[in-house]
């Protein structure tokens, strides 16, 4: 019986569950930021074309 209720007090324990959730956020992200890849870089040199176009105008 003891053993049966240490396994249950195992099984009820989530302590290391919010460990577990951002380890697979992060996994999720990582893969999403390396399938688009190449849609972010061009966005991003897109964004900072602009801003160094305006950024010449001000001065």
């Amino acid at each position: 019986m003891k053993l049966r209720d240490e396994y249950k007090a195992f099984m009820r324990d989530d302590s290391g569950l919010g460990t577990i959730e951002i380890v697979l956020i992060l996994v999720v992200l990582i893969g999403l930021v390396i399938i688009f890849k190449k849609q972010i870089t061009t966005l991003l040199n897109g964004i900072f074309t602009q801003i160094n176009k305006s950024a010449k105008e001000v001065y």
